[in-house]
Order: structure tokens, then C-alpha cells, then sequence
């Protein structure tokens, strides 16, 4: 089980230096082995319009490696490089070609896991200034208030064309992946609900991804693992998201964790603290070490805490201190088994 840093890239320096180097430290410094590294709607970690180049990506995992750290996973690719994949747009061929040829760079240049989206709206939130705990900020989401959002594309796509757009995309990729030896996964629509701005949110619900991993059966195919986006899913209510971890952990569809906890589920709910929220996490992590699973767990979504970073250097450093703690206390358990 492995302690890592969720990490996005630095707009001010985006094209010169994508990771800020100081944050690396502080991610090696607080005790992090590994580090997922993100890239939002269209600025990605390395330099590129339409797909990635193998030596920007090596040149990525050897500034990584120099922090004395190891680059886990890649997550996500601007949205542009990908989008008509997602909705079956006119250039769809010529990207599902530059991200084959991405996907390829990614394995050869030693990044062992590439983790995606299929949700154009992209994470989504009616509110970002809700208080909790002596008033940190959080989001959180009121299927109410979303509803009135305009169409995002001008017209109303349907879960069968999504659907077909995604298979015909998981049958292709996986192959390559596989034969890379590279493993790829989507994270779940956040928020996981019906419908956003007319565009399906496929990744909402267990069936969904009991679903996506028979599309190919590859160990290649499988699942970003983010239980904050599960438990705000209708399903994960009461004993619901520990029987996701263990399904898809058994299975070995979980490329790695993040771990987070929210208060409710779809269609109202708010981000919390780590140990704050519906979920227990003692309980959450005792059920990742028994069904084996040795991957990464990250910070993610972390609170607004009073004089904190842009990037939350408090609010993360807090979750992720309490994620080594848990690990050492479920290591403990079975040691004392």
C-alpha cells in the first residue's frame, strides 16, 4: 500500500515547467513515495495540442525520480485531445490516433498507469464556498440547482450513443495498453448523476463499471479508483462502498486510491474532511488490505483551510498524514491477527 501526492500542473509556468519542484519536496518531505500527476480541461503536464511526445513524458518521470519520488500515474489529458472520442464528433479518428500514439509514450517512457475521464462537463459543483469544521470551504452538489444549466454542446446526446462511442474506444485502447504493458482506467463521473448540461454521466453507479470491465476482459482495463466520486454515487449508501472496493479489489481493477470522504450522496451532497462524512475510512482501508490490494493511495479534493496554499499545501498534508496513519494501523491489525 503505498503513501502518494495527488498533483496537478502549475498554470504560471505551464510549458517551461509543469510540476513546481517545491511541491515535489513537499510531497517527499511529508512522506509520500509516489505522486499522481493531473492534467485539467486543457493545460497539460507536458507540452503538446493534440497529443504527447515521448521525451517531454521521460524528461516528466526523471524530475519526478531526481524529488525521490516515483511517477505512479498520469491523470488525464486535456480534454481537447480526447473529446470527440467521447461524443463521436467528425475528428474522432484522427484523435483516437494521437491518443494511441500518447498511450504508447506513456508505457515507453516508464509511467506505469494512465487514468482518464469520460465526462466532458468535467467535475462539477453548484456551490465551491460551503462550510464545515470552524468554516473551512468545500464544494458540494444540489441536483436541484444543476438541473437549470444549459446544454453544453446545444442538444441532448443519448446513453446509447455515449455507450457505443465508449466500447468502440475501450476496444481499441486496452489492446494497446496491453500490449504495452501499461494499465488504463476512467474515473467516475463527478458528480454521478443521470444527466449534465444534456450530456449522459455513464460512470455513475457499480453497474456501470461492472459494465466497463466486461467490455475487454484485460487486466489492462480497469478502474481510477476514486472513492470520494463512489460514495457520493445513490448505490454507495450504507454498506455500498465497501462492497465496491471489494468487488473491483478482488478483480484487480483498482489502479490506485482517492481517498476521500464526502456527507451524502446523489442527488445533494458536500465534501468533508477525511475523517469527517458518511464513509468510515478505518473501515475503507481495512477492507483495501483484505481483498490485497498494494497500490496508491492519494489526497484529493482537501478542504480550504485558513491560510492555506492555493494548491492546499495544509489541507494535504493533514489528509495524507491521516492516510499513512490508517495504513499503519490495518498493517498493525494483521499483524496482531
Amino acid at each position: 500500500m503505498k503513501i502518494g501526492f495527488n498533483m496537478g500542473v502549475n498554470p504560471v509556468d505551464y510549458g517551461q515547467s509543469a510540476v513546481d519542484e517545491d511541491d515535489l519536496t513537499f510531497a517527499a518531505q511529508m512522506g509520500a513515495t509516489h505522486v499522481v500527476l493531473q492534467s485539467y480541461a486543457d493545460q497539460g503536464i507536458v507540452p503538446g495540442d493534440e497529443r504527447w511526445e515521448y521525451d517531454d513524458l521521460l524528461q516528466l518521470r526523471k524530475k519526478v525520480e531526481d524529488a525521490g519520488l516515483v511517477l505512479e500515474a498520469l491523470e488525464n489529458v486535456p480534454l481537447k485531445f480526447y473529446e470527440q472520442i467521447i461524443l463521436g464528433g467528425p475528428d474522432r479518428a484522427r484523435q483516437i490516433e494521437n491518443m494511441v500514439y500518447t498511450v504508447r509514450n506513456i508505457a515507453r517512457a516508464g509511467i506505469p498507469i494512465f487514468g482518464y475521464h469520460w465526462m466532458p462537463t468535467l467535475v462539477w459543483r453548484t456551490s465551491q464556498t460551503t462550510r464545515i469544521r470552524s468554516g473551512a470551504r468545500v464544494t458540494s452538489f444540489d441536483l436541484e440547482e444543476a438541473i437549470k444549466a444549459p446544454l453544453l454542446k446545444g442538444r441532448r446526446y443519448t446513453e446509447d450513443e455515449m455507450w457505443a462511442n465508449l466500447e468502440d474506444w475501450i476496444k481499441v485502447i486496452v489492446p494497446v495498453a496491453e500490449e504495452e504493458g501499461i494499465r488504463i482506467g476512467i474515473h467516475p463521473c463527478d458528480p454521478p448523476v443521470e444527466e449534465l448540461e444534456g450530456i449522459p454521466q455513464l460512470f455513475r453507479s457499480f453497474d456501470a463499471y461492472k459494465r466497463l470491465i466486461d467490455i475487454v476482459d484485460s487486466p489492462s482495463n480497469c478502474i481510477e479508483f476514486c472513492q470520494g466520486t463512489f460514495s457520493e454515487m445513490a448505490d454507495a449508501a450504507g454498506d455500498g462502498i465497501y462492497e465496491m472496493i471489494e468487488y473491483f479489489g478482488k478483480r484487480n481493477k483498482i489502479l490506485y486510491v482517492h481517498f476521500r470522504n464526502v456527507s451524502g450522496t446523489v442527488p445533494s451532497f458536500r465534501e468533508e474532511f477525511i475523517n469527517t462524512g458518511h464513509v468510515d475510512m478505518y473501515r475503507a482501508m481495512q477492507t483495501y488490505r483484505k481483498v490485497g490490494f498494494e497500490g496508491m493511495f492519494v489526497d484529493d479534493h482537501v478542504p480550504v483551510v485558513i491560510g492555506d496554499s492555493n494548491w492546499g499545501h495544509r489541507g494535504r498534508a493533514f489528509a495524507n498524514g491521516y492516510i499513512q496513519a490508517l495504513i499503519d494501523v490495518v498493517k498493525a491489525d494483521v499483524a496482531d491477527a
